[in-house]
C-alpha cells in the first residue's frame, strides 16, 4: 500500500498510518500540493510569500457560522478550492462598508448630530443605538444569513 494516497476526485491528500488513511489536510491546486504553513518545528511561518494576512472580523465568523450550518456545498467548494478566507474577507469589507453607509446615512436623516450629544446625551445615545440595531438587522438580512 502506497504511504501517501490522493483522492482525485476531492484533491484530499491521505496518509497511511497503520492500517487506515487519514487526511494530511493539504489540499492539491493545479496538480501540486499547498506550500506547509509551518515550519521544521511545527510553528507558523513568519513569512508566507506574496500572500498577505487576511483577518476575519465578527461579521464573516457569523455568515461562516450561517454558510457551515444551512450552506454546506458553498462551504466545501470554497474549502476545498482555498477561496474561503478570501471570500469571507470580501464579505467582511462588503459588509462594513454597508453597516457605516447605512447609520450615517440614518442618523443623517433622523437628526442625530454632534449638535444633539452636546444637548441631550442620553437622547442622541437612545437614537445611537436604535440606528445601529437597525443597521444590524439590515446587514444580516441582506449580507449575512442569504
Amino acid at each position: 500500500m502506497e504511504k501517501i494516497m490522493i483522492d482525485e476526485r476531492t484533491g484530499w491528500e491521505y496518509e497511511l498510518i497503520g492500517e487506515q488513511y487519514y487526511p494530511t489536510g493539504r489540499v492539491m491546486r493545479d496538480g501540486r500540493l499547498q506550500p506547509e504553513m509551518v515550519d521544521a518545528d511545527d510553528k507558523p511561518k513568519k513569512d508566507h510569500g506574496s500572500k498577505k494576512e487576511i483577518i476575519i472580523g465578527v461579521w464573516a465568523q457569523r455568515h461562516l457560522r450561517y454558510i457551515k450550518q444551512y450552506k454546506k456545498n458553498l462551504y466545501f467548494d470554497l474549502y476545498v478550492s482555498g477561496r474561503l478566507n478570501e471570500y469571507l474577507a470580501e464579505i467582511e469589507a462588503q459588509v462594513e462598508e454597508m453597516f457605516f453607509r447605512l447609520v450615517t446615512e440614518m442618523a443623517a436623516r433622523e437628526g442625530v448630530t454632534e449638535e444633539l450629544k452636546a444637548k441631550d446625551q442620553i437622547l442622541w445615545v437612545q437614537r445611537n443605538n436604535t440606528i445601529y440595531v437597525r443597521a444590524s438587522e439590515i446587514v444580516n438580512t441582506y449580507l449575512i444569513f442569504s
